[in-house]
This record gives structure tokens, C-alpha cells and sequence, in this order.
């Protein structure tokens, strides 16, 4: 049989594979979430989430170390607040001493050249654990979105490189982008959570941090997941508001938007690898039904091959040491 073209040729072995492949992984890819708790010597494994834990902030500085010698870049800071410091109006959120910003502050002067990104957003802090602040049964927008502004910049002055509104209230790019600005905070860069869906695939993150929602749901802020134009809409708002980087979540269910927003848009694109799309990984692999380390770097290329400059997962540290 004579054939013009063999395409297999360029698959014959691990070798061509690899000088041929479109998509490769790096640890300059990743972000890695850090969960961080009050106290000292303190390593709590998340149940919902096998081998990855909430430490208190020497371990954490310790992990942070690690991860830079390992190549890791970045890291993407949330924060468990005590229940006595919860209310309705997020105050502890921009507390100069509170546990975010502390935690900010060792950080970078443990390592310097980390770039570390900061979760604003009401929910760690609110008595009812929602983004925002609550009169009745409504998440108020704008009210909420002046608490977001004070945060990021506590953030900003704590030392924060870049601040990451996950809320999704309107305008608050904008507005935190002014208060920036104004604050002097010329070099603080804003990582937008543009496409973030209401998605049934957070719950082991909200275990994480004793953050779901006391009441009803957070469909009225998070983007109904029927909906793709409504994703690049968003995206292009936040970019115009001064979003420096825009994200999309969750990633496996959402690759498709992680395409439209690349094509979109003219800064770099994040997707972040979320809670339940980890734990799916981590029970089917504990189950013998698949091989874990190829199903994360599998899982991690799919993100890029779709688009994603930067991926925010809990298996950074695990794809550095498979990639090599």
C-alpha cells in the first residue's frame, strides 16, 4: 500500500513525541493555593482533599521556600478567619495585623522574588459566607464592592503583588483599580476571576475554610454555567475596568471558555484546576481506576492546549516533580 503521508511517523517514539508536541508544562505555569490557619506548628489535612492541608504560617513559609527552589513562582493566598472575627461587614478583611496580611508580609520577606497573589473576596470573613454583604436575602453590590476596594488595598500595602477578586460583584475591577492608584499602588497588578460559574465543584474548598454559604446560593454573583457569550462579556469588561491577567473557573467542565477568553482577549488568561476536579483525581486514583500522575499532567496540558497562560492548581508541586 503506498501512502503519501504516514502522520504516525511523527509518533514513533518518546523522542519525536517530544520534539514535535505543541504543548509543553512548566512550573512557571503554576500558581499554587496556599490554605493558611491561626496558629503555630499547625498542619490540618483538608478531608474533602487528600494530602493537601491548611497550615498555620511557619509551615507555610516553610512550603513556600520549598516551592521556589523547586521552580514555583507563585502562590495564590487564602486565609481561615476565626468564627469570633466573622460579621456582616468584612472588616477583619483589611485589618493591618489580620492573618492575611501577616501572612503576606512573612512571605515575601522569606522569599522576596515569590510573586503572591491575594483571594479578595467577603466569604472567609462573612458571618453568613457569601462574597458579600447581606441585607435581607441580597448580596448588596455596591456596598460590598467599597469592602473589596479597603481589602485589596491592605493587600497592596501588606505587600501583595498581585490582588485577585474572586466575588464577582460589578464594577469592582474598576473601582479596586482606582483605589490603587490613588493609594499610590502603581505596581500592583489585578488577576480578575472574570468567568467564575456557580459550580457544584467547590464544595471541598469550602471545607477548606468554613466558607459555604450560610443560606440559599451564589447564583445571583457566580455566572450560570449554561452560558459562554455572557464568559468573553465579562472578561473584556474586566480588562477594560484594568484587569492585568483574567481567569476562568473552574477548568475541566470549561475548557471551551478558556478558548473563547484566550481569543478575546489581549492579556494573559488563568484557569484555575479547582477543589472538586482534584479530589475527582485523587478518589479515582485511590480507587485503582486510574493512573494519578499521568491523569495530572494529562489534566494540566489540556488547560494550556486550551489556552491558559497560567494554572492555579493544588497538583503544582506534584506536576513539577512528574515534568522534571
Amino acid at each position: 500500500m503506498y501512502l503519501q503521508r504516514r502522520n504516525r511517523i511523527l509518533r514513533a517514539t518518546p523522542a519525536i513525541r517530544s520534539l514535535v508536541a505543541e504543548t509543553t508544562l512548566t512550573p512557571s505555569d503554576f500558581i499554587a493555593p496556599l490554605f493558611i490557619d491561626e496558629g503555630v506548628d499547625i498542619k490540618t489535612e483538608i478531608a474533602s482533599m487528600p494530602n493537601y492541608y491548611r497550615n498555620s504560617l511557619d509551615i507555610t513559609v516553610k512550603e513556600v521556600k520549598e516551592m521556589w527552589s523547586m521552580g514555583i513562582k507563585c502562590v495564590l493566598l487564602f486565609i481561615k478567619c476565626k468564627e469570633e472575627l466573622k460579621d456582616n461587614t468584612g472588616k477583619e478583611a483589611w485589618n493591618k495585623n489580620g492573618l492575611m496580611q501577616r501572612s503576606i508580609k512573612a512571605i515575601k520577606d522569606a522569599v522576596p522574588e515569590m510573586v503572591v497573589m491575594t483571594d479578595v473576596a467577603l466569604d472567609p470573613y462573612s458571618s453568613f459566607g457569601h462574597d458579600g454583604i447581606v441585607k435581607g436575602t441580597e448580596i448588596v453590590n455596591d456596598e460590598t464592592v467599597e469592602a473589596l476596594v479597603k481589602m485589596s488595598i491592605s493587600h497592596a500595602q501588606a505587600g501583595a503583588d498581585f490582588v485577585a477578586p474572586s466575588d464577582m460583584m460589578d464594577g469592582r475591577i474598576g473601582a479596586i483599580r482606582k483605589g490603587l492608584e490613588d493609594e499610590g499602588f502603581t505596581k500592583t497588578g489585578i488577576m480578575a476571576y472574570s468567568a467564575k460559574y456557580a459550580s457544584c465543584f467547590y464544595g471541598p474548598f469550602r471545607d477548606a475554610l468554613d466558607s459555604a454559604p450560610g443560606f440559599g446560593d451564589k447564583k445571583t454573583y457566580q455566572m450560570n454555567y449554561a452560558n459562554r457569550i455572557e464568559a468573553v462579556k465579562e472578561a473584556l469588561m474586566d480588562v477594560e475596568e484594568g484587569a492585568d491577567i483574567v481567569m476562568v473557573k473552574p477548568g475541566l467542565p470549561y475548557l471551551d471558555i478558556v478558548r473563547e477568553v484566550k481569543d478575546a482577549v489581549d492579556v494573559p488568561v488563568s484557569v484555575y484546576n479547582i477543589s472538586g476536579e482534584y479530589a475527582m483525581i485523587k478518589a479515582a486514583a485511590k480507587m485503582g481506576w486510574i493512573d494519578e500522575d499521568k491523569a495530572i499532567i494529562e489534566t494540566l496540558t489540556s488547560f494550556k492546549r486550551a489556552g491558559a497562560d497560567l494554572i492555579a492548581t493544588y497538583f503544582a508541586r506534584d506536576a513539577v516533580k512528574l515534568i522534571g
